[in-house]
């Protein structure tokens, strides 16, 4: 639960600077500060990404899990999910600035692979080294958005402590049920992921890694199977 904690604090910390004093960062600061981020965000990708011991099972992995990812079309499904419960809470607070900002904030920080990813790691390995990054990008964001959208920003701190700390405490009971060699293909897998988020961040490549996150869970029937057969273990 560390890196979640260190999460919903750095929102808090983040928003509460930006009610206060974020009319004083310049935009350059901001977007640059972002970038670089975003460049520690593609090491983390990488270093989880050379824990597999066979490519074969994330090429599979991913193959496999974009074709379903991109069938049910999970980006396509959130952003009408979040678009829909942005439309219940206007109605019900009548369209407050309050409410606009603690939805929209909540579905950024909630819906996304590094959320996911970061609280699936956190839970089966004990590293929280992608929850820390996300801190980091999501206390910089809440500082922009608190700067010009109020204290709902630091409320959906809430949300996202409970989303992450659920992924966190589920992984944790899988941790004993899965394999090491299940878990490092896993984390190698959503290493490639975060690899993805990293060049969205740094606007190099748009890459839908909402659509390939299935990659994630379907490396768990495939390195198992590779595993029985002896492909290449």
């Amino acid at each position: 639960m560390l890196g979640t904690i260190v999460n919903t604090i750095a929102i808090v910390i983040g928003g509460s600077v930006g009610l206060l004093f974020g009319h004083a960062f310049p935009a350059k600061i901001k977007k640059t500060v972002i970038q670089g981020i975003g460049l520690a965000i593609l090491l983390i990708g990488v270093s989880m990404a050379l824990q597999t011991k066979n490519p074969l099972i994330i090429i599979s992995s991913l193959v496999l899990g974009g074709i379903i990812g991109e069938w049910i079309d999970i980006e396509l499904r959130l952003q009408h999910l979040g678009q829909w419960i942005e439309r219940k809470f206007a109605k019900k607070g009548q369209g407050s600035g309050f409410t606009k900002a603690f939805v929209t904030t909540s579905l950024i920080y909630c819906v996304g692979a590094m959320a996911i990813m970061g609280s699936l790691e956190s839970g089966l390995t004990g590293n929280h080294n992608i929850l820390f990054a996300k801190s980091m990008l999501d206390g910089i964001t809440a500082m922009i958005f608190a700067s010009s959208m109020g204290i709902g920003v630091l409320v959906s701190a809430l949300p996202v402590f409970l989303y992450q700390g659920t992924i966190t405490m589920a992984a944790g009971l899988l941790q004993g049920v899965l394999s090491s060699q299940v878990i490092a293909e896993m984390s190698a897998t959503g290493g490639l992921l975060i690899l993805g988020i990293g060049f969205n961040i740094l606007e190099l490549k748009e890459i839908k890694v909402g659509n390939l996150l299935p990659a994630i869970f379907i490396a768990v029937p495939i390195t198992l199977l590779f595993t029985r057969l002896h492909l290449g273990m």
